[in-house]
This record gives C-alpha cells, structure tokens and sequence, in this order.
C-alpha cells in the first residue's frame, strides 16, 4: 500500500506499506483527499511519541460494508464499545479508544484505512471532495456551540487565526456572536466572508467568551486575561510544551472554564451541504500523495493555511 509514514522526525513515502486490517464491524475506507492539520505536523515532530501513518482529516470511498461504494468522511474516535463511557454515548472519551492517524490505529495518509462502520457518514452529492476534507475540523469548531450557550450580539474573541481558529469564529458568527480575533495574520479574517473583525490588542476583560485555539501556550495569558468577569474561557488546542498559567482570575473572576475537542459530523457535514461555510477558500496548496514530505513541509511554513494530499491519483 502506499503511504506517509512518520517516524523519528523523518516523512517517508513508501509503497510497501501493510493495508491495515479490519475487525468486525469495520469497514476499509479507499482515501480520495485527506487534509494536513496541526497535530499532524506535530506528530512529525515527535508529539506522543508517534510512529505510523498519520492523518485524520479524509473523504474516501467505503469499499465494504453498508455504504460501499458511497464517499464518506469518518469520526476519528474508535471506542470499545463496552466500557461505561461507550455505554453512556461518551464514546469520544473511552479510555480504550484509538484515534485514526493519532494513537493506535493507522490514518488518512495512505490509500486505505479502516474506521468502525458507525464511524461513517456518507456525504451529499453537494459537498466536494475539498469541502468534505473540512468536516472533522468544522465539527471540532462547532462542538463550541453544544458546550456554551452562544447567544446574538454575545461578544467573542478567538485567540489564534489558524485553519481551525477561523472555523471556530465562523461558527461563533453564525450562531449570532460579534467575533473578533487576535492572532498573527489580519489578512485571514476575510477568507471564509463572514463578518468578522480583527484586533491589534484585545482589551483586558471584554469579551463574554473567548476561545483559545492558537495552540501555543504563550497565548493562554492573553485568552484569560480577555475574559470578562462572569465570562467563558473555552480552551481548543492542545500543545506539545506545558503552558504555566495563573489561575487566580478563574476564582477572582468566576470565570468558567471548557475543555473542548472533536465534535460531531453530522451537524458540521449539514453546514456544509447548505454552503454556510466557503470552507474551500482556506485551501492554499494541494500536493500528490507522492509529494507528501513536500505537503507537510508547505503546511509548517508561516502564512500557509490549509494544504490537501490527493490521495487517489484516478
């Protein structure tokens, strides 16, 4: 099979990779696009220790199962399916699970992987293959919305203006908030064409919810301190370097603190089909699978957005 694998900070493509096998109830997925995130370029760099085939951003074709033939996008979280957290639909947080490309179980960078069959969703005829590599991402930023109660004219600050920090704002704008943010690119905020503002220096304790999403721990202090008193921190990256932080204004101010990460695909994938999102203008490069060291580098340079492997050259 062929395929990126990672390993001590080294991307090789190979073609003599094993296509990884599938238990029951799962389904092989033929990878058509698979999209370069952060954690994947994290990986690279030796983030948990990984070793394998990353990437879990994906639309592909089922090969088996009941939506064969059918393009589809996977959740990411393989649970057990038996343990309390599966029996209590907290299967995202089964301390068993594998994650696709991130822990235990091979990803999107080769021509097939393998998810659960309840994993899979299967994608409009209306959405593109690009816009579908967007769902995992989209619905990580949407999950913001089951968590905190985001309500018009509430006013919100994203910390970072990365892919998925703009998905977190354009979420937060459609739910009716005033979304500004801060971060290292003012040029982004107009990419997805949405109304959106950008801000130089935030002013201390002005927003009703903030959301970090920069991923680098030197921002935390500014996420909180952007808080007002009473207000919502959600925290939506996680980083490879422990951040120290003061906690005092949490109590001081009573401010509420979410942890927040993948979300699910069927709201994400229905904003999509409605084109409420032009996910497609975040797109800056696309690399053949071949190319794939080239892709991962492209992604790390500053500046560069989203970067698609095409996976399936037919």
């Amino acid at each position: 099979m062929r395929g990126l694998h990672v390993g001590a900070g080294i991307v090789q493509y190979r073609e003599d990779l094993q296509t990884p096998p599938a238990a029951p109830g799962e389904c092989r997925v033929r990878v058509v696009q698979a999209g370069v995130c952060a954690t994947d370029l994290a990986l690279v760099r030796g983030y948990m220790g990984f070793e394998g085939v990353p990437g879990h951003e994906f639309v592909g074709r089922a090969v088996d199962g009941p939506l064969a033939g059918r393009r589809v996008v996977g959740e990411i979280n393989a649970a057990c399916g038996t343990c309390v957290d599966c029996r209590t639909s907290r299967g995202r947080h089964c301390t068993a699970r594998t994650v696709l490309g991130i822990l235990g179980r091979s990803g999107a960078f080769a021509e097939e992987l393998v998810l659960p069959t309840s994993n899979l969703l299967p994608v409009p005829d209306g959405v593109s293959d690009a816009a579908a590599t967007f769902v995992e991402p989209l619905a990580a930023a949407r999950h913001i919305l089951d968590q905190v109660d985001v309500r018009p004219g509430m006013r919100a600050l994203v910390v970072g203006d990365g892919r998925l920090g703009l998905l977190c704002g354009a979420s937060l704008q459609l739910a009716g908030a005033d979304v500004h943010f801060a971060g290292r690119h003012p040029d982004r905020v107009d990419r997805l064409g949405l109304p959106m503002a950008w801000l130089d220096a935030p002013a201390p304790k002005s927003f009703d919810l903030v959301v970090e999403a920069s991923g680098r721990p030197e921002t935390f202090e500014l996420a909180l301190a952007s808080v007002r008193p009473l207000g919502t921190l959600v925290l939506k990256t996680t980083t490879e370097r422990a951040a120290p932080l003061d906690l005092t204004p949490l109590v001081v101010d009573e401010i509420t603190l979410v942890g927040s990460r993948c979300g699910p695909f069927a709201p994400a994938l229905a904003w999509l089909a409605e084109g409420r999102i032009p996910v497609e203008n975040l797109v800056d490069a696309r690399f053949p699978l071949q190319e794939g060291a080239a892709a991962l580098d492209r992604a790390g340079r500053r500046g560069t957005l989203k970067v698609l492997l095409e996976v399936d050259g037919s």
